[in-house]
């Protein structure tokens, strides 16, 4: 089916105000990313991969431009709410679903939540964020996938083709920003940068992956119920301290 026929009626639709100048600016920041990427190698440089890091944002920032506006959290209900900060492996960033999704968790027990379904790919500000390890081989594939999808996108393009250049970008971008930062602080061959953690065990100084142990380390544990008091009793507390004499 044609652009046109998609639309309705070819003398109803026209290219959007200002994508031709925006998508020649994407074609163009896209065609010298192959120049920066036959540079590198297994053992590069971190600062060898800034140069590409700064390219596909600003590859990014173009697609994001032309695509429709995104979801602030990924979340079709609460698109514009609050952010998860301590948001689990697998669950969305939306604050209020996942606190829905926590107290269901607590009336149901620790079998529901072994049960529930991951959430799927985690998003950041609405884009998805590729899981680890990071790689110049992932790297590569993220750029071939961009490349293919370069390759169909024209002025009448439907919005659905910049939206999936746009997350093919940002994967892309989020890859070359991880393997931009500083390596062998931490060890970690998942996060090559990551800050240390001062508390942590020998040899998982990672502080992204101990702060994920720790969320899955206190999800799997049972809450704790205080025992019901049926109506006249006073519950028995214990104190903590003595009380003062007088």
């Amino acid at each position: 089916m044609s652009p046109a026929e998609q639309h309705g009626n070819s003398r109803g639709y026209s290219v959007p105000t200002g994508r031709p100048y925006a998508l020649k600016e994407l074609q163009a920041a896209l065609g010298s990313l192959g120049d920066h990427l036959r540079e590198l190698y297994d053992g590069a440089h971190p600062a060898e991969y800034e140069a590409v890091a700064d390219a596909l944002y600003t590859a990014f920032q173009t697609a994001a431009g032309l695509a429709p506006a995104k979801s602030y959290t990924g979340c079709s209900e609460h698109p514009n709410g609050a952010l998860d900060p301590e948001a689990p492996d697998g669950w969305g960033r939306c604050l209020i679903c996942n606190d829905r999704r926590r107290l269901g968790l607590r009336a149901q027990g620790a079998r529901a939540a072994a049960a529930a379904p991951p959430a799927g790919e985690q998003r950041r500000l609405g884009y998805p964020v590729p899981d680890p390890p990071y790689t110049l081989q992932a790297l590569r594939d993220h750029l071939r996938t961009v490349e293919d999808r370069r390759f169909h996108l024209g002025f009448s393009s439907p919005a659905d083709e910049f939206v999936r250049i746009a997350d093919d970008l940002h994967r892309a971008f989020i890859v070359a920003r991880e393997l931009s930062r500083p390596r062998g602080a931490s060890g970690c061959s998942q996060h090559p940068g990551a800050p240390i953690d001062p508390d942590a065990p020998p040899g998982e100084a990672c502080i992204f992956c101990a702060g994920r142990k720790r969320r899955a380390q206190r999800s799997a544990t049972t809450p704790e119920m205080l025992p019901r008091i049926r109506r006249g009793e006073r519950r028995q507390l214990q104190r903590r301290f003595e009380r003062p004499p007088g």
